[in-house]
């Protein structure tokens, strides 16, 4: 099996791992979305990242995901696999394993014992990448979900220690208070060739024209269903075409607005008050991929479905981007042989993904 080694700037799809309704792995299906982004000219594909259900995955089908991926790709991208774990002992497994698919591991900040930014240093990024010297490692900082954070100094120690630490997923959040003073202290310090990845869609067009990040992509949620639009927008940054790249991005910020869906419930018996339920990635992609007629599936519990008037702003979004930009979603029309138009009129369909 060919493997390409080298990361690549531009549009890498966070792959959603597809299931059937009895809860196990969609191959097929998988199979089929990989073709998809083929043929739509992204950068390259990401197995197993936090869209790929990473949590709830089995360690072996962890693996065979990522060589599923890596077999299907052949070589004519470059793909990286989730190896991330709250125990380094565990990441050192997965990257053993990853190491003979692909070329490179994402390894997401370790979640939940909340070692400090030293810590993670020399106890995790740096024990990975001395092990395996060959396997480009690239560190995902996402607090959010982790409760933990390598700062940006400790990221450029590492890239200057380990020329295998050659790129970052920066999913920090917050482009004032985290973003932009961490990725323009990271560009200064870090070797010339490093390669800085937005975590985030929506904050994708900002980090790569800043002047002083100069980002160079996304690794991305919503391209598993508009994967050239996000590939295009980001070669076009790359080669200096800002206004048609903001053009584009204006297409895509309806979708980039839905990788996290929030949306008010109010229960009969309380007399006052009300639950903001937090819908997640990937169980929003999910949703627009399954009432868009792409495989998917359910997402594995403890994640289930929205609420039905969380359906219905996801739903309506898809209606806008459709009518405004059907060029953004035609492309799903083209591979999987399915009908928008009508889809997004059967309430049948939608009503099927919510509680």
């Amino acid at each position: 099996m060919s493997i390409r080694k080298e990361i690549s700037p531009g549009c890498i799809t966070a792959l959603v791992t597809p299931f059937r309704q009895d809860g196990s792995i969609d191959w097929s299906g998988l199979e089929q979305n990989i073709g998809f982004q083929l043929n739509q000219g992204v950068a390259g594909e990401l197995a197993v990242g936090t869209s790929g259900e990473s949590p709830t995955l089995f360690p072996d089908e962890h693996i065979e995901v990522v060589g599923v991926v890596s077999l299907g790709v052949r070589g004519r991208n470059f793909v990286i696999g989730g190896g991330g774990s709250n125990s380094t002992k565990e990441a050192l497994a997965y990257v053993g394993e990853i190491e003979k698919l692909c070329g490179a591991a994402l390894l997401v900040d370790p979640y939940y014992n909340g070692p400090s930014s030293l810590e993670i240093r020399k106890e995790y990024y740096g024990v990975i990448a001395e092990r395996f010297p060959e396997t480009t490692i690239v560190p995902y900082p996402i607090p959010g979900r982790t409760g933990c954070l390598i700062s940006a100094q400790d990221l450029a120690l590492l890239s200057r220690r380990y020329p295998n630490i050659k790129a970052v997923k920066e999913a920090t959040g917050d482009w004032d208070k985290l973003i932009q003073s961490r990725m323009s202290l990271l560009r200064r310090y870090a070797p010339k060739d490093f390669l800085i990845f937005s975590g985030d869609d929506d904050k994708t067009f900002a980090m790569m024209t800043d002047q002083e990040i100069r980002a160079n992509g996304v690794i991305s949620v919503m391209s598993n269903i508009a994967p050239a639009a996000v590939q295009r927008m980001c070669q076009k940054v790359l080669g200096g075409y800002l206004k048609e790249a903001g053009n584009i991005r204006v297409a895509l910020n309806p979708l980039f607005g839905l990788v996290t869906v929030s949306y008010p419930r109010r229960e009969k018996i309380f007399h006052q008050g009300e639950v903001m339920d937090k819908f997640r990635n990937p169980l929003p992609i999910k949703t627009i991929m399954n009432g868009l007629g792409m495989p998917a599936g359910p997402c594995r519990q403890p994640l289930g479905k929205m609420t039905t008037g969380a359906v219905e702003t996801v739903r309506g979004v898809l209606r806008q981007v459709w009518q405004e930009n059907a060029w953004v979603l035609k492309p799903i029309e083209d591979f999987y042989g399915v009908n928008i138009s009508a889809r997004l009129a059967d309430d049948k369909i939608w009503e099927r993904l919510s509680y």
